[in-house]
């Protein structure tokens, strides 16, 4: 299949939505680093940890993830073909959401 220089507005919305992810990744790098820290949420900061390794992991994932889509829409739009469906924005929405509930928890609990 014969790829084609796209229309330039593509490209460049193309390259916003990956900074996008790249900026969510950074948060959740930031999130993970301060909840290890910072949160103080019983003796041991066992819940702490595994919130700080769970968004971690999440910035990683997400930073490959946005690379991966970033690389197979280039590819798509030079093709004119249909953007392939990621499961990328569930993933995020889930981890933070449960992260998000979890530290709700501890934090009342404690």
């Amino acid at each position: 299949m014969t790829e084609e220089e796209p229309d330039y507005r593509f490209t460049l919305a193309n390259e916003r939505t990956y900074l996008a992810y790249l900026r969510t990744s950074l948060a959740c790098y930031a999130g993970g680093l301060s909840a290890v820290q910072f949160l103080d949420l019983g003796p041991d900061r066992l819940p702490a940890k595994v919130i700080g390794i769970v968004l971690v992991l999440a910035g990683i994932v997400t930073t490959a993830g946005a690379f991966r889509r970033w690389q197979l829409n280039l590819t798509a739009i030079r093709r004119g073909g249909a953007l392939p469906v990621t499961k990328l924005p569930l993933m995020l929405g889930a981890t933070i959401g449960v992260v998000g509930l979890i530290g709700l928890l501890f934090s009342l609990w404690r």
